[in-house]
C-alpha cells in the first residue's frame, strides 16, 4: 500500500450518508487512523466537508472551522418540526396566506448583522458531557443560553408557494436551522428547514471539491481520487487563513 502523505481534501458530501460516515470512508480508503473533518454536515445537508487526513492535519482542525461559511437552503414554510428540520416530528402547522415578496425579503434584512440565537435542542452542544440530542431524544429539554451571531449576507433566491430558498453568508457557530425556524416566527408562519447545501468554508469552494457521491462508488479507483485531490497542509492553511 502506497503511503499517504498527511494533508487536506476537500469532499462533495452528497445528501444521506453521515459525515461520520465519509470519514470512515476515508480512514479505509488511505488506511490512516487520524481522519478528521472541519464542520459536521447533517445526514440530509450536502456540500463542502473539509477532511483532515493525518495527525498533522487534524490539529488544524479548530483553526479550519473559524472561517466564514457560505450556505443555500431551503425552507417549507407553515410547518414546524421539534428539530427544526424534516427530520423531526411535526409539532405545528399553520396557514401562509398573506406573504408576499416584500415582506419576506424585509424578514431576511432583521437577521443581517449579529443577533441572539437559542442553540436548538436537536445538536451537538454538550451539557453534562452528553450531546443536547441525547436529551431531546427522550423527551428532556435543556435550555441553552442564547449567542451572538453574525449573519453577514442573507437573500431570498426563490419563493414558491410554501417553499423558499435562501443564501446565507455567516460566521461560526450559526445553525441554518435555527435560521430557518427564526424565519418562520418572524413571519408569523412556522417553518423547518428541507434543504441544506454548503457552498463554502473560508475560501475553500465546493466547486473544487472531489465528489463525494464518485469517491462511495469507486472501489479500486478510489485511492488514486484522493491522491490526486489531497492538498498539502501548508498550501491549505495559509489559503484559508488569507480568507479571514
Amino acid at each position: 500500500m502506497l503511503k499517504v502523505q498527511p494533508g487536506i481534501i476537500l469532499i462533495d458530501k452528497p445528501a444521506g450518508p453521515t459525515s461520520f460516515r465519509i470519514v470512515q470512508l476515508m480512514k479505509r480508503i488511505v488506511q490512516i487512523k487520524k481522519i478528521g473533518h472541519a464542520g459536521t454536515l447533517d445526514p440530509f445537508a450536502s456540500g463542502l466537508l473539509v477532511v483532515c487526513v493525518g495527525r498533522a492535519a487534524t490539529r488544524n482542525i479548530s483553526e479550519l472551522m473559524d472561517g466564514e461559511k457560505e450556505y443555500l437552503a431551503t425552507l417549507k414554510l407553515g410547518v414546524e418540526t421539534d428539530s427544526q428540520d424534516l427530520t423531526g416530528v411535526v409539532i405545528r402547522q399553520q396557514t401562509i396566506s398573506g406573504l408576499t415578496g416584500g415582506k419576506i425579503d424585509n424578514c431576511l434584512q432583521t437577521f443581517i448583522g449579529q443577533y441572539l440565537q437559542t442553540p436548538p435542542q436537536f445538536s451537538a452542544l454538550k451539557h453534562k458531557g452528553k450531546p443536547l440530542y441525547h436529551y431531546a431524544r427522550k423527551g428532556i429539554v435543556i435550555e441553552k443560553e442564547p449567542r451572538l451571531v453574525f449573519i453577514r449576507e442573507l437573500e431570498r433566491i426563490d419563493w414558491q408557494n410554501d417553499l423558499l430558498r435562501i443564501r446565507v453568508v455567516c460566521g461560526k457557530g450559526t445553525y441554518i436551522r435555527t435560521l430557518a425556524a427564526d424565519i418562520g416566527a418572524q413571519l408569523g408562519v412556522g417553518a423547518h428547514l428541507t434543504e441544506l447545501r454548503r457552498m463554502r468554508s473560508g475560501k475553500f469552494s465546493v466547486e473544487e471539491a472531489l465528489s463525494g457521491e464518485k469517491l462511495m462508488q469507486e472501489r479500486t479507483e478510489a485511492l488514486p481520487l484522493v491522491l490526486q485531490n489531497l492538498r498539502p497542509i501548508e498550501d491549505m492553511i495559509k489559503e484559508h487563513c488569507n480568507s479571514e
